[in-house]
């Protein structure tokens, strides 16, 4: 044995056994912990268990191992300190000049459906973040190691240069409280959740790397995409890539967009988005119906765009999808004749999500310059609405259709919105206009004659009756928005007026 000693005690027991037999070989004296120690023992390598470092027993089954003098001492001592030096030397302690410690599964743990509170608390790691810790704080002389994948970097410097290098050290303890933050904040999380805890004074989140991208929203910004920890398996972040190139900061925007849609439905939809908004929505009897109305709603726009699609591709769709260019396919999956039509553009994205997985629940969160802005999602739908009809003539069950249509899709459109549909596609979208009839002239303007015998959809009240006049000039026969302006009764009579019905929600649904 060596003079030198390193502490291993690790749950992802990866390439442990390599790692610690390489460290023999270099001259290390091996410490090691229950699991870890059998393992090692088990494939012949010399190890001493930490009791007999400690001179103290295991207790409280497991609770209490590490958390001793002998090894704390060992990990925050200065190597050029003299008086840490003589009083380690005092107390029998010997330096332990490397750590390899991962963390109990907590992660693991309460991701299963059957965990219970006490499976979550007796996996959150006391002794593990402590050595971590302590090792990192201490990185001028100790290098500690969290993650397998550093393994062979740590090998190769000992064998190259007799110690691991001082920069390298520095890089291993900033991934370490890296980690060791990321493991607090999931457990400061679950804990808040458990006592329903809706605005901490401290909000802990923590995200992983998915991929580093290219670029942000433009070539001269630098971005990365991170990923939710136990985050929603119906998401991008989730995603499976089938075919294609990389995805783009811009792409994950809009394609998180097309699927915050294409979730409000539950008959086949097709969703087209350009820029955070839609550009076109269809419904039909087969996926194909709704896709190629998605697509007569705008198929100007659509050139670009992202597709998310709440059926199976089959090759019907497949086809006509591959006439146009498209950015990104979004769907649950793709049928073998489909992936052969589509994969033959070969920049073509394919992305596979698990529509039966979909979940409610996270927080919404906006950064700003210097803070953090945290909202729930917009869950409300006309079923929790409180439903008014004001005027005269209430809707036709054709209107009624098409309004609640109209209405799914404009809560997902930029505000100030207006959304013209008929009962199975969009006609024409006007999205953040700095004034309602504005956004409602683009949205006429763009339904053209079709408006005639349409339905109007606004995501907020309006101010005064302009807009009424604006679409019922245009043949809109219903309209649908929140009401709570202290003018309704002006657009109440202009509908009359026209004898336009119009429904009240008592809901608005800005989107910013």
């Amino acid at each position: 044995m060596g003079n030198k000693r390193a502490l291993i005690s690790v749950s992802n027991k990866e390439n442990i056994v390599e790692f610690a037999k390489q460290l023999a070989e270099l001259g290390f004296e091996i410490i090691s912990t229950g699991g870890t120690k059998k393992v090692l023992q088990e494939n012949k390598i010399p190890v001493i268990g930490i009791s007999d470092v400690t001179d103290f027993p295991e207790i409280l089954e497991g609770r209490v191992k590490t958390l001793h003098p002998r090894i704390h001492g060992a990990l925050l001592a200065k190597f050029d300190n003299k008086d840490h030096q003589q009083q380690i030397a005092y107390h029998q302690i010997k330096p332990i000049q490397l750590v390899c410690v991962n963390l109990y599964p907590f992660q693991e743990t309460i991701a299963k459906p059957e965990a219970t509170v006490e499976d979550a608390i007796e996996n959150i790691d006391i002794g593990g973040p402590t050595m971590l810790r302590a090792s990192a704080k201490n990185h001028e002389y100790v290098t500690v190691v969290v993650d397998p994948a550093d393994y062979e970097t740590v090998l190769s410097e000992l064998r190259n240069f007799g110690e691991v290098q001082k920069e390298t050290r520095r890089k291993l303890a900033a991934k370490v409280f890296r980690h060791t933050a990321a493991y607090d904040a999931l457990i400061a999380e679950y804990m808040t959740e458990l006592v329903e805890e809706k605005t901490p004074e401290k909000l802990t989140v923590t995200y992983e790397l998915k991929q580093p991208l290219r670029y942000g929203e433009n070539p001269h910004q630098k971005a990365a995409f991170y990923r939710k920890p136990l985050g929603s398996k119906f998401s991008i972040a989730n995603a499976d890539q089938l075919h294609g190139k990389e995805l783009s900061y811009n792409n994950i925007n809009d394609a998180d967009a097309a699927l915050q849609i294409v979730k409000e439905f539950t008959e086949p939809t097709a969703v087209a988005v350009k820029h955070m908004n839609p550009c076109g929505v269809g419904t039909g009897e087969t996926i194909y119906d709704a896709f190629t109305k998605a697509f007569e709603a705008d198929p100007v726009s659509i050139f670009g765009g992202i597709i998310a699609l709440n059926r199976e591709v089959d090759a019907e769709t497949a086809k006509k999808l591959h006439e146009i260019f498209l950015e990104i396919i979004i769907a649950p999956s793709f049928s073998t004749e489909a992936l052969e039509i589509l994969t033959s553009k070969k920049n073509l994205r394919l992305l596979t999500i698990p529509f039966d997985e979909q979940q409610s629940g996270e927080l919404k969160l906006t950064s700003i310059e210097g803070g953090l802005l945290v909202q729930e999602q917009d869950a409300f739908t006309l079923e929790n609405a409180s439903i008014s009809v004001p005027t005269k003539r209430e809707p036709t069950e054709e209107e009624w259709k098409a309004l609640k249509f109209g209405w799914k899709v404009v809560k997902h459109v930029k505000s100030n919105a207006i959304v013209v549909a008929g009962k199975d596609m969009t006609l024409g979208i006007g999205a953040g206009q700095m004034n309602r009839v504005g956004a409602a002239k683009i949205a006429l303007e763009q339904a053209g004659e079709k408006a005639n015998g349409a339905v109007l959809a606004s995501d907020a009240f309006f101010p005064m009756d302009d807009t009424v006049e604006a679409a019922a000039k245009a043949g809109i026969t219903a309209i649908i928005q929140p009401g709570g302006s202290i003018r309704d009764e002006d657009s109440i009579k202009k509908a009359d007026e026209y004898g336009i019905a119009m429904v009240f929600t008592g809901v608005r649904h800005f989107k910013h």
